[in-house]
């Protein structure tokens, strides 16, 4: 639907109730400002995505008399989380009070009310439907759950998934492991080599925020890995198994596990795809495991730039110049590479974000960005390391079609492809994703 003027501003009461400001129209924010956002930028609010209050803040807006910037004086911000295969392009806008709590970790787009509807500033990036909220049943997986606890009794890891992720944190890729289908997350790691700002399973005490799940506890075995997994690849649709999800460390700590569980996994089959999720901070490691079978990895960054990186991952005994490495070695056995971006605009999309990007898929031989949305407080995020002064920016779209443009040969998405993916049939045309 095409819009005729901006969304109006939302704004919350602070007791759960969400109004429009129709004397403002809604802006978003990239960096530490507020700019009008092109009304082609925005989409209706896809299916499972969430509001959110933002208390002690003030939302930004356009007043719709005059046309100039001015604070909306009624309540508290508004943002909307958007469900995955959908990347923002603005931030809310809003001006924090000096009390203004630390956000949890959740992404914070901007968000605006137009004909009885919400609209977010996003593109749909990816046309998978693995996470879908139609696409879950809860009867279906409560059943597939308790299955799965019934058929490994004794099996920690099944245990861990089913009953933490699965049941407790909703997990969409717990979820569709009780469903039988797709990828398959395989937490392998209870240890850490980085102190990520955001990191999601574990925060230290003395921050006022806190993680959105607990980290795995215990080591799993190569035996408990191939148990299940193997099944799984034999049977489910489209098979991925990923080492390395949100509720675990960092699994290249665990290589020689993973080495020995990937070895033990194709002794029983060839089918599906063994993916890693990880930092790669590791390259040997990674070379291990490319020697035993493995056929993808996706590494997590927050940005193609050393010093930005660094300063967010706080990597120990490793550095940027290493996940550069794990990227190579995986090209050079014919594997897929994928990075994990995290997108904040006004930062992604910066000028020297951009020419950092290109270099970096250059140097690498990139098969894949996946434009994640960044879970942060965007003030905490900026404060911490210190960015005071973005530089000039192009928008997170036209970031996305100058390196489509470019780099044709590098897939979008959101989700690690599964082999039949990886082997042609991609079904991905960018003109028509960034269309809809």
């Amino acid at each position: 639907m095409s819009l005729t003027h901006s969304p109006y501003l939302l704004y919350s009461d602070g007791k759960g109730n969400i109004f429009e400001d129709k004397t403002l129209y809604a802006v978003g924010r990239a960096g530490w400002d507020a700019f009008p956002v092109p009304e082609e930028d925005w989409i209706e609010l896809p299916e499972g995505g969430n509001l959110y209050e933002l208390p002690g803040r003030k939302a930004i807006g356009i007043d719709v008399r005059t046309g100039d910037m001015r604070l909306c004086t009624k309540g508290w911000a508004v943002a909307a989380f958007i469900p995955p295969a959908h990347t923002g392009l603005f931030l809310a806008a809003y001006e924090s009070e000096p009390n203004a709590p630390t956000l949890p970790l959740f992404c914070y787009t901007a968000a605006g009310w137009y004909n009885n509807q919400f609209y977010v500033p996003a593109v749909r990036i990816e046309q998978d439907i693995r996470q879908e909220c139609a696409g879950y049943n809860d009867t279906k997986i409560g059943n597939g759950a308790q299955h799965l606890l019934q058929a490994y009794p004794h099996n920690r890891l099944v245990q861990h998934l089913m009953n933490n992720c699965c049941n407790t944190y909703h997990c969409p890729a717990a979820r569709n492991f009780a469903l039988g289908r797709w990828e398959c997350p395989v937490p392998s790691s209870p240890a850490c080599n980085a102190n990520c700002i955001g990191c999601i399973s574990f925060q230290p005490e003395e921050e006022s925020i806190v993680s959105t799940q607990d980290r795995l506890q215990f080591k799993p075995t190569p035996e408990e890995i191939t148990e299940f997994t193997v099944p799984h690849l034999l049977h489910a649709p489209y098979p991925i198994v990923s080492f390395g999800q949100g509720c675990e460390g960092e699994p290249l700590l665990m290589w020689h596990t993973i080495r020995e569980a990937i070895i033990e996994i194709r002794k029983h089959t060839d089918k599906g795809s063994i993916n890693i999720n990880t930092n790669g901070s590791k390259p040997d490691a990674v070379k291990a495991l490319c020697e035993a079978g493995l056929n993808s990895i996706r590494v997590s960054t927050n940005s193609a730039r050393k010093s930005i990186y660094t300063k967010y991952y706080r990597p120990n005994n490793y550095q940027f110049e290493d996940i550069v490495e794990s990227l190579k070695v995986v090209r050079s056995f014919g594997g897929w590479t994928s990075i994990n971006y995290f997108v904040f605009p006004g930062m992604t999309d910066s000028v020297q974000e951009y020419e950092a990007l290109r270099k970096l898929i250059k140097e690498t031989d990139l098969n894949m960005i996946q434009w994640r949305n960044f879970n942060i407080d965007p003030d905490w995020y900026l404060g911490l390391i210190g960015e005071i002064e973005t530089g000039e920016m192009l928008g997170v779209k036209q970031l996305m079609e100058l390196i489509q443009e470019e780099f044709p040969q590098v897939k979008f998405g959101y989700y690690n492809p599964p082999m039949e993916r990886i082997k042609g049939n991609y079904n991905r045309d960018f003109a028509k994703v960034m269309a809809v």
